[in-house]
């Protein structure tokens, strides 16, 4: 006699509960469990066992966030999503950016190891998992070819949405919001590939890493991280960034095997 088991659950992992507040709605939670003082919600979303839960802000509690959910739920893969400020030329506000790589922009351990090198690692950029990030990038695509009627066109008017574009690439992460031009022209000159920036994907790219776990990322640029950063944030990621995630999510989980 041979037995069955469901697999592994895919997990979804997003900073603040705004950027989430779309998903969540879509999936009621069938059980909580409360680790390391998060609520990590699990349910059904097209045939896939899913884990959500809020890392809260920045790299520590990123890495806290994605070792609990690999310990605790043993998932198949990491998808996070978010905002993130633009650097990259033609990168806009409204635009997606799915990451092929995560680099860490604050971190210096010279001399001993270079400029950006994650020490005793041997590696300044941790790649995400590409045919995982394949898939992530069609469905982006697919969000975006009908932004009006996924956002509204009360949405796109007030914040100056015309024809959002998916990027795929560099994603800096660091300790320390990036909001003034002098800043975000210091990255871009260090790291001239980069094309948004953010404070948590590069430190669950390395909890992945660690653990051989899969992982992507998709980040909604919600401001060119610059003295002109969107001053409606709050309102930007539940009216705008939440619907992309929603959106790229339902069909991100369509496609993958169950």
């Amino acid at each position: 006699m041979t037995t069955t088991s469901s697999p592994a659950p895919i997990g979804i992992i997003s900073a603040l509960r705004d950027e989430l507040s779309a998903v969540l709605l879509r999936m009621p939670p069938e059980s909580r469990q409360r680790i390391a003082n998060r609520s990590f919600r699990q349910c059904h979303w097209h045939g896939q066992q899913v884990v959500a839960v809020l890392s809260r802000i920045g790299k520590v509690a990123a890495a806290t966030t994605a070792t609990a959910m690999i310990e605790r739920y043993g998932v198949r893969a990491i998808v996070f999503t978010g905002v993130a400020g633009g650097l990259g030329e033609g990168v806009q506000v409204g635009d997606l950016v799915v990451a092929r790589s995560f680099l860490q922009h604050d971190l210096n351990a010279s001399p001993l190891f270079a400029r950006h090198e994650v020490p005793l690692y041997g590696l300044t950029r941790f790649r995400t998992d590409t045919p995982l990030s394949d898939t992530l990038a069609a469905a982006a695509r697919q969000a975006l070819s009908e932004p009006v009627g996924l956002l509204g066109a009360q949405a796109m008017q007030d914040f100056g949405l015309h024809t959002p574009q998916v990027h795929e690439g560099l994603i800096l992460s660091g300790d320390q919001f990036i909001n003034t031009a002098q800043d975000s022209v210091r990255l871009v000159a260090e790291l001239p590939d980069a094309l948004a920036v953010e404070m948590e994907g590069a430190a669950v790219a390395q909890v992945c890493h660690d653990y051989g776990v899969p992982f992507a990322a998709m980040r909604t640029i919600s401001d060119r991280a610059d003295d002109n950063a969107h001053v409606d944030f709050p309102r930007f990621t539940e009216q705008v960034a939440s619907h992309y995630s929603a959106a790229v999510l339902d069909t991100l989980l369509a496609q993958l095997p169950a």
